[in-house]
């Protein structure tokens, strides 16, 4: 990716406050023009350092109460496509981290509840042949949690 400048970096921590800011009130945020904002905020996409604009929900909103970390391991290599491709198709998984130490993989899960993390954990984490142990971590109240990236250099 190209250099980043200052008004770049000021763009993309407004918008990843608040994407729908109006081209005329991100224009008096940076003191750039809207035509010249509406073309660097094109450039920024074409260019990957943004990924997309989405909505975010509330998970208590859709009765997913339950958050919880899943430390997946295994011992053979030929596990690790399988285990992928399983859990890229679940919905209950937002986040899937290829870890160092002794397990394989970190996954942040958002569910209904204890009942349907166990389901989960028999159904499609250890239904994965070769998966050897896990170990699970429900989170009982979250301090911070954000999407937001430091954009300063």
């Amino acid at each position: 990716m190209s250099h980043l400048d200052a008004i770049d970096r000021r763009l993309l921590a407004l918008l990843q406050d608040n994407d729908r800011l109006a081209l005329a009130e991100l224009s008096t945020a940076t003191g750039v023009a809207a035509s010249t904002l509406n073309d660097r905020i094109k450039r920024l996409v074409r260019q990957g350092a943004i990924t997309g604009f989405h909505a975010r929900l509330a998970p208590e909103a859709l009765g997913l109460d339950l958050l919880a970390f899943v430390l997946v391991g295994w011992s053979d290599p030929k596990v690790e496509p399988v285990f992928l491709k399983k859990i890229r198709s679940s919905p209950a998984v937002l986040e899937c981290h290829h870890v160092t130490g002794v397990w394989n993989y970190l996954l942040k899960v958002r569910i209904k509840n204890t009942r349907a993390l166990e389901a989960f954990l028999a159904n499609t984490v250890k239904a994965v042949a070769g998966v050897q142990r896990t170990e699970t971590i429900i989170a009982l109240s979250s301090a911070k949690e954000t999407w937001a990236l430091d954009v300063t250099e």
